[in-house]
């Protein structure tokens, strides 16, 4: 009997001594030289994201199956498991640096498939905390090793079935950027690289030298690709961005996002909208102040936010109902879209819709930027790709024009005829197929060079030209539901969407969860 006992005690403290050396993954050298450049585990990254104590890790003792490598490579550079973020449960993958600097083994990809299709089965959110090297040479090498290792399947058919959130919190080349392409959500590290191969597999392939900031750093992104969608100059700044987005997110494609209690009267008067706007109809502001009038508390979340700048998205709630706001920002490019608008556009509204999130469409816009850069950039497929999606969204959606609607871009901002429940309008817009003084000249070019008085005939013109501007018209037709009191608006959208979810609640049809996510 004692014998017994002390194999079944043998084999547990063999267990624990595994495991403790599992903890260490590369090893304790490897873990202090992440230390040492201001980097964090593994491990330590998924403490800071997941609730205490609720992290039950799955594939602990895995490692490499490569010959000679069972105890330097535990985990096979992927820490993988279930856990709650702010009380809901999750899957996490977490790369880790320090075995075979993150790369991806046989082992490693196995496991990530594996947690990935978990999330799928139970509508579980999936967390990606990303670095690494990509796929690992001996691991793929040969008509037999790449065979197996293409792009997973899983990933490809994801469809926005539960959200996907990646964290870039360190270089990342390779598979970590094929899952944050693929991700509804990004937030990257500032300094760290994402990219399809590094610098010194770009020389070697094709003689071009670059750094790592050169080729993908986060400014490359914000700026130029749209590939990130929010930056951090530490990792719990990024950290806390996936905490804060999910917060607007439902668990997976079946429920609704979270009602959140408030104590923020929906139907309060939103004064202060009156001293944002300026009198002067080409004066400048700020439409993030509009937006933070009117949402609950005065609290919303953006999203893209160095990202084709003369467009807003934020997230946001009114009377406490997670909502997704587009409006134009009068303080770049005078609220005028170009392609990489129409990209973040089209963009959120698929992100809004696959999850059941009601859209808020805020006007002020002089129309589209027209440039042959512009043509030469696929304007008009960009322009009518974001009308796709908005005609294609199911979703309840309510459209405010604030200031200027004018053009094709009236039709892009959820005009009337384009699915919106509700169209309301402020005493201040001004609606038409272009502005007044490119119209004028247009139109009437010929005519004032013939005038005598030529300033007073253009005064009048104009004169003429804003009052078929006004809202009025088009609201004595029923194209437009209501003129309303900028102070009101706060109180018509948070009603407007009681009787808008009557029915389904926010729950749309879904016929954006397969359109690709950065389309």
């Amino acid at each position: 009997m004692n014998e017994v006992k002390n194999s079944v005690h043998d084999a547990v403290e063999d267990l624990k001594r595994r495991k403790e050396k599992a903890k260490f993954g590369g090893g304790q050298e490897k873990i202090d030289l992440l230390h040492k450049n201001g980097f964090q585990t593994a491990r330590e990254r998924i403490q800071l994201l997941a609730d205490p104590d609720s992290f039950l890790e799955l594939g602990m003792l895995n490692h490499s199956d490569y010959p000679g490598a069972e105890e330097r490579s535990y985990g096979d550079g992927l820490i993988t498991g279930l856990a709650k973020i702010d009380g809901r449960p999750a899957v996490i993958m977490a790369g880790d640096k320090t075995v075979f600097a993150g790369t991806e083994g046989a082992v490693h990809i196995r496991k990530s498939k594996k947690v990935h299709e978990y999330a799928l089965k139970r509508g579980l959110p999936l967390f990606n905390l990303n670095e690494g090297g990509g796929l690992r040479m001996p691991d793929g090498m040969g008509s037999d090793g790449i065979s197996d290792k293409l792009f997973p399947q899983e990933m490809l058919t994801h469809s926005r079935q539960v959200p996907l959130m990646t964290a870039i919190v360190g270089d990342s080349f390779g598979g970590p950027t094929w899952m944050a392409v693929s991700s509804d959500f990004v937030t990257m590290l500032k300094g760290t690289c994402m990219a399809i191969a590094g610098p010194r597999m770009l020389s070697m392939a094709t003689g071009q030298k670059v750094n790592t900031e050169e080729l993908g750093g986060w400014q490359v992104h914000a700026e130029e690709t749209g590939q990130a969608d929010s930056f951090g100059s530490t990792e719990e700044q990024c950290i806390e961005q996936l905490k804060t987005f999910f917060s607007y997110m439902p668990l997976n494609a079946d429920e609704e996002p979270r009602y959140i209690e408030t104590n923020d009267d929906p139907y309060r008067s939103a004064d202060n909208l009156l001293n944002i706007l300026p009198g002067q109809k080409n004066r400048v502001y700020d439409m993030k102040e509009i937006i933070r009038e009117i949402v609950d508390n005065q609290q919303f979340f953006e999203y893209k936010s160095t990202y084709g700048e003369g467009l807003i998205t934020v997230f946001s709630r009114m009377n406490g109902r997670v909502v997704g706001i587009v409006a134009n920002q009068p303080k770049k490019f005078a609220g005028a879209a170009g392609p990489k608008e129409c990209e973040k556009a089209t963009d959120f509204i698929c992100l809004c819709d696959s999850y059941h999130i009601p859209l808020i469409f805020l006007h002020d816009t002089p129309g589209f930027r027209i440039s042959q850069e512009a043509e030469r950039d696929k304007m008009p497929t960009k322009i009518m790709i974001w009308n796709q999606a908005l005609a294609q969204s199911t979703v309840p959606k309510i459209s405010v024009v604030i200031r200027k609607s004018v053009g094709a871009a009236y039709g892009n901002m959820c005009g009337p005829t384009m699915g919106a429940d509700f169209v309301f309008a402020w005493p201040t817009a001004e609606i038409n197929f272009t502005g007044p003084e490119v119209g004028i000249n247009v139109v009437y070019g010929r005519q004032l060079q013939n005038e005598i008085n030529h300033d007073e005939a253009r005064k009048k013109l104009l004169g003429q030209w804003a009052f078929d501007s006004s809202p009025y018209k088009a609201a004595s037709k029923h194209y437009i539901d209501d003129v309303i009191d900028p102070r009101d608006t706060r109180k018509y959208l948070c009603k407007a969407l009681e009787f808008a979810v009557v029915k389904n609640g926010t729950k749309s049809e879904r016929r954006l969860a397969n359109w690709p996510t950065g389309y």
